[in-house]
């Protein structure tokens, strides 16, 4: 039921208390959200939104599913916490479940609490298990928020974290695939797949091969695009890897479990990494958890060779519980070759037939349930429909475009030109299909600014 002075008094108490991530702190007005079920949330007006966010695309399974939540609850009254010097039943189970579902080869789970450290840690296993300083990443990504994690990252939020004096002096930067707007002046996927490869390998060999201790890439760009990999693209990158010595890394803290209509990303291309590092789906993100899966050969550096790394909350059994719990439901109720039909039969298609119909469409990109419209003020120059790094005014054109939306009862992604849509894995095709028409909607706003 609606309880609006509730939500005045929630609203309230976060802006006297509450610090948020990534906003100036005046300038926001976060929503007080009163509860969630399935695909949807709601405020304490009665406004009801389809997240086609899943949060910070995370709630793959959707929010409060009732298995998951008894497995939490199960666990809560047997064992809250153990430390991870301990050996848990949840934590092996969640570690056997998640590696039954990574490439062959990759058998064993480092426990940390998200994306960020499950990032810092596998660079700092290539960093020991190589030998060696450097790490290379694209321009156009997101890796987490901690030291290194953030230097890697490709977006402007690296920015000012930099200036700030957070800044890894070993993290390199390349162009990876993005046809639309090629940095290498190609026209195909072929030519892209080609140039960005020999790009790379250049600059390999410019910064000295044997200097180089990983190659770490979203299989699939998250937030900076939803760039979907063009075919062997990876398998290049596994070559180059394999040829100076380098470990690939994999970065599926998104892209991971399920949400691209496979168990992991790099199932689509049928390559296999080093080392994946996961979080936000591996457990819906109901209680925190993330990790690096460990190929085998990384392993046996440190059969007798302490790893330098460790967290108080690694493995929580809460959050392993909630892992396993999802997983299984995962498989009971193929949530994942669900993504996958509803990406090809209803989000692809109905995100293709929008773009036809709206101009301010320039491209639409994706796979399973992750999806991006890249949205221009023009399709012949392709000029976006914000600045690059948008803000204030700048990014006003897109605020109207999202208000649109949540207006119609959906709530996706926007980032800079871009609207992504990751809704959760399970959603209905009527669900998806209400989504759609209120995004046709949001169209409509960013058509008038042409």
């Amino acid at each position: 039921m609606p309880d609006p002075e509730q939500g005045k008094a929630v609203a309230a108490l976060d802006r006297a208390h509450v610090f948020h991530s990534w906003s100036a702190q005046d300038q926001i007005a976060p929503l007080p959200v009163a509860g969630a079920a399935g695909s949807r949330f709601w405020d304490y007006e009665g406004n009801s939104y389809l997240d086609f966010a899943s949060q910070l695309v995370y709630t793959n399974i959707g929010h409060q599913h009732p298995k998951v939540v008894a497995a939490i609850q199960e666990q809560a009254a047997k064992l809250c916490t153990i430390a991870p010097a301990f050996a848990n039943d949840k934590r092996a189970e969640a570690a056997e479940l998640i590696t039954n579902h990574a490439p062959q080869g990759l058998n064993r789970v480092f426990f940390t609490n998200g994306g960020a450290d499950a990032i810092e840690n596998a660079v700092r296993m290539a960093r020991v298990h190589t030998g060696r300083p450097k790490v290379m990443t694209a321009y156009r990504s997101y890796h987490g928020n901690t030291a290194t994690a953030i230097t890697m990252t490709g977006d402007p939020r690296r920015w000012a974290n930099e200036s700030a004096g957070h800044r890894d002096g070993n993290v390199l930067k390349f162009f990876g695939p993005y046809l639309y707007r090629s940095a290498f002046y190609a026209s195909t996927e072929a030519q892209e797949s080609e140039r960005a490869l020999a790009h790379l390998e250049q600059q390999i060999q410019l910064e000295g091969p044997n200097t180089i201790a990983a190659i770490v890439l979203e299989t699939v760009v998250g937030t900076n695009g939803i760039l979907i990999p063009p075919p062997g693209y990876l398998a290049g990158i596994r070559a180059l890897c394999d040829r100076y010595g380098i470990l690939y890394i994999a970065d599926e803290v998104m892209a991971g479990f399920g949400r691209t209509g496979t168990w992991f990303a790099v199932d689509n291309w049928n390559v296999t990494p080093d080392l994946i590092a996961f979080a936000k789906g591996v457990n819906s993100g109901y209680v925190p958890l993330g990790g690096v899966i460990v190929s085998d050969h990384v392993h046996d550096t440190f059969r007798n060779r302490a790893f330098p790394g460790g967290l108080t909350y690694s493995g929580h059994p809460l959050a392993c519980a909630a892992a396993v719990a999802t997983i299984k439901t995962m498989e009971e109720e193929g949530i994942v070759e669900h993504a996958a039909w509803l990406g090809e039969n209803v989000l692809g298609p109905g995100l293709r037939e929008l773009a036809e119909k709206h101009q301010s469409v320039g491209e639409v990109r994706g796979l399973g349930a992750f999806w991006a419209l890249d949205l221009v003020k023009d399709r012949e120059t392709r000029e976006m429909f914000v600045p690059y790094a948008a803000a204030g005014a700048d990014a006003a054109p897109m605020n109207a475009v999202m208000a649109e939306a949540k207006k119609h009862g959906v709530w996706p992604m926007p980032h800079f030109n871009r609207l992504q849509i990751t809704p959760p894995l399970n959603l209905t095709e009527d669900e998806a299909r209400e989504g759609l028409a209120g995004i046709d909607a949001a169209l409509t706003v960013a058509d008038s600014y042409l």
